[in-house]
């Protein structure tokens, strides 16, 4: 009779471990919330949370698909229960009232060690002075000098050294990117010289890798202990560097001395040298932890260089495949580009344009390329919120305390409830009516969040995604080496793994060339 013992035992075992683990049904309207598919007894999503980002990606493409707007259920072992939102009412009401829906301990606890204190991890009075100070920092006065002075200055140097490479040459363009908006974002916030190829930019990508996979791994406390050596090391090096951005800052700010090397006027608060490091300084006018400049400092460098460069390498990339748009972007570049050459009738010569002269509102088409390539590449594809009291959203669904909401901006910019039926097509096209540059709301294209939090940085990206787009294609034409898909490797953002190596070819301007 004792296997008849060991056999209750186990069932006993079974039932506790399932009362333990699962998660409460939720409802909505008084009905209980449909399962994600896969979900299986005791471990729920567990395994689907474990796949290769590219196949949760697709799963949740497919959850799209069989729910819709409608809000469904997943569930981790040992986590709080959990909902996925597509419905942009819901987004709405959750991005609208931040105090009931701030980032919450499930986010906090896996991003603390990279982010700490900083902007994308704050709440509360932390947040506001943060949000002010990049307010200050991202002014209608410092993005006219950004996009006039300091952006073509570091393009100039950029085009200068592709053009000297040749047909053959491989050139990975997401160093490029990144290396531009490195230098850019490092001058103009925290005046340093800053380059991708710096040790923190390595240290930075790994440890966003590891931390993205807390996400997906509910026992990442367990397994890290033995196998999170490599990520540790690489967040001493980032805190490390964030500490030499603080320090630098205060001792320039001490010195009273601030210093540039973009050759622009100096002297004025409307030139590169008067705004560099106007961040970093407007951060430590308003906060007094030191620890907690260098996480805001952090954070901002990271969200301001990464999201811009990555969505340019993926959008060259959906370029290379898509002639028809690429010449289309060219057509609208080389309109504006011979505008402005001062003798009617010559051939362009593109090293004397001016490339601030490329600005969103004179280049639609471009700005509509920047758009699809976000909605098909969002820089940041999974966003979380935890509701601190119970609560209902706008369609019904009852969320009890600490309940984890999701949405996959990924999956969502693929509904074909709100993009059509050619919604996993790359169509810049899409973003017209009637001729006309439309946009959709920040609930329906969440790629620059909403609400309170809506990115500060949307108009600078916009401008510095232009301006390098056109510049690009103005002067080079670029072939893909093969015609494989490209993927995103581990990261809180969507770097493409790999990079985008191809081969980049000078354009022929003259009067018998084929530009």
């Amino acid at each position: 009779m004792h296997w008849v013992t060991a056999l209750s035992a186990a069932v006993i075992a079974l039932f506790v471990a399932y009362f333990l683990c699962s998660s409460p049904t939720l409802k909505r309207n008084g009905i209980p919330l449909r399962p994600s598919p896969g979900r299986l007894p005791l471990i729920g999503n567990g395994l689907i949370f474990l796949q290769p980002r590219q196949k949760l990606f697709a799963w949740f493409v497919k959850c799209e698909r069989q729910f819709g707007f409608e809000t469904f259920q997943i569930s981790v072992p040992t986590l709080p229960p959990g909902v996925v939102i597509n419905d942009p009412k819901n987004l709405e009401y959750v991005l609208k009232n931040e105090g009931l829906f701030p980032k919450g301990d499930f986010v906090k606890s896996r991003s603390w060690d990279l982010f700490g204190n900083g902007i994308i991890n704050a709440d509360g009075e932390l947040w506001k002075v943060q949000r002010k100070a990049g307010v200050h920092f991202l002014s209608n006065a410092n993005l006219k000098v950004l996009t006039e002075a300091a952006l073509p200055a570091y393009l100039t140097k950029t085009i200068s050294l592709l053009g000297t490479s040749q047909p053959e040459d491989v050139v990975d363009l997401s160093d490029i990117f990144h290396e531009l908006t490195t230098q850019l974002f490092g001058r103009m916030a925290y005046n340093m010289e800053m380059h991708h190829s710096d040790a923190f930019s390595a240290a930075f990508d790994y440890a966003s890798g590891a931390t993205a996979e807390r996400f997906q791994n509910p026992l990442w406390k367990i397994t890290e202990p033995f196998f999170g050596r490599k990520h540790r090391k690489s967040i001493a090096q980032v805190k490390a560097f964030g500490s030499e951005i603080v320090a630098q800052a205060v001792k320039t700010k001490q010195n009273k001395k601030p210093v540039s090397n973009v050759n622009t006027k100096s002297g004025s608060a409307n030139t590169v040298e008067g705004i560099s490091g106007s961040l970093i300084h407007s951060l430590l006018d308003t906060i007094d932890d030191h620890s907690v400049v260098a996480d805001a400092a952090l954070n901002y460098l990271t969200a301001g260089r990464d999201t811009v460069a990555q969505t340019l390498t993926w959008l060259f990339y959906c370029l290379m495949g898509h002639p028809d748009v690429i010449k289309a972007i060219r057509t609208e570049v080389d309109n504006v580009a011979t505008a402005s050459s001062s003798i009617e009738g010559e051939f362009l010569d593109p090293s004397r344009v001016d490339t601030a002269l490329f600005q969103p509102s004179a280049l639609p088409y471009t700005m509509a390329a920047f758009y699809e390539a976000l909605r098909l590449y969002p820089p940041i594809p999974f966003e979380f919120r935890q509701c601190v009291e119970p609560t209902t959203l706008p369609d019904g669904t009852f969320l009890p305390k600490d309940t984890v909401l999701l949405w996959c901006t990924w999956a969502m910019n693929r509904s074909r409830l709100i993009w059509g039926k050619d919604s996993d097509k790359f169509r810049p096209e899409s973003w017209f009516d009637n001729g006309k540059l439309v946009t959709k709301t920040a609930f329906e294209f969440p790629v620059f969040n909403g609400g309170p939090r809506l990115c500060l940085g949307k108009k600078m990206a916009e401008s510095v995604a232009v301006q390098v787009i056109a510049t690009f294609v103005l002067h080079f034409d670029f072939e893909a080496l093969d015609n494989n898909e490209r993927f995103s490797k581990d990261s809180l953002t969507l770097p493409m793994e790999g990079g985008l190596p191809c081969n980049i070819k000078v354009r022929n301007h003259s009067p018998g060339g084929k530009p």
